[in-house]
């Protein structure tokens, strides 16, 4: 099932959260450099703002020659519990596979679903 608080445009994905306090609809497209959102009263409004600020943000990039998409360099700290650390690291093992490979594979097919 697909996160229905999320849009995407042009490859970009942005996020769809409401404010009861202002009674607008506001997001943030993720994975770009620097903050870039965007609101509308309506969902209607709020695509139009996203798709506006994501051709906004490209159109900046081209002019300013940077890289619209932020760089990921593939490491991060994930913080499990002991008990969890030991059994993947069990199952690496017995599967002959390093602890980051068993890791990554189960990410892998996580996110595939």
């Amino acid at each position: 099932m697909k996160n229905m608080n999320v849009m995407e445009y042009k490859g970009y994905t942005g996020t769809v959260e409401y404010s009861s306090e202002d009674n607008i609809l506001f997001g943030k497209v993720a994975g770009v450099n620097g903050l870039v959102s965007y609101e509308g009263e309506s969902v209607s409004e709020l695509r139009r703002d996203f798709e506006e600020a994501v051709d906004d943000y490209l159109e900046m990039c081209a002019e300013n020659g940077t890289e619209p998409q932020k760089v990921y360099k593939g490491n991060f700290n994930v913080r499990i519990s002991p008990e969890l650390h030991r059994t993947l690291a069990d199952f690496a093992t017995s599967h002959n596979m390093t602890l980051n490979a068993t890791v990554e594979k189960a990410i892998r097919e996580f996110v595939s679903r």
